[in-house]
């Protein structure tokens, strides 16, 4: 099993009472989000909304926070993000925020509190890009999309 790594996590002004990230079960993968807005926000189909969650953090280096979709509000009423996974690089410090989407056909309203993501905190491995004149050869080859099937 992996080693916990330490996440600093600061409340931003206008957040109080809201919960933090937290993982909802022993074994989730994710923290759930809330949504840190002051008033109800309502999302027509079709809409895209950026929903403040209400805190700042500092991952360390080397890790990024994937933010992703929730599968209920998505399979349900068809509210999902628009960048996903949307990426928090380690060197950010501003207040986390989700770009939601309405896919539904329904109008859909986001209440203070509700939990509208979640955040899965990854590491990141250092790469080096090598530029080189030839690339070795796959079975697949250049195919692209819908190369391989369906």
């Amino acid at each position: 099993m992996p080693r916990p790594i330490t996440v600093q996590i600061k409340r931003v002004a206008g957040s109080e009472g809201l919960p933090l990230p937290v993982k909802m079960t022993g074994q989730s993968a994710g923290f759930d989000l809330a949504a840190a807005v002051t008033e109800p926000a309502i999302l027509q189909p079709g809409d895209i909304r950026v929903i403040p969650c209400g805190f700042a953090m500092a991952l360390p280096p080397g890790y990024e926070a994937q933010v992703r979709p929730r599968s209920g509000l998505s399979s349900r009423h068809g509210v999902t993000l628009v960048n996903t996974p949307g990426t928090i690089d380690s060197d950010y410090r501003g207040e986390v925020r989700v770009p939601l989407i309405n896919l539904g056909r329904e109008p859909f309203t986001v209440e203070r509190g509700m939990r509208i993501a979640q955040m899965v905190i990854v590491p990141v491995p250092e790469v080096i890009l090598e530029e080189a004149e030839e690339l070795d050869a796959t079975e697949r080859g250049d195919g692209g999309f819908g190369h391989t099937g369906s």
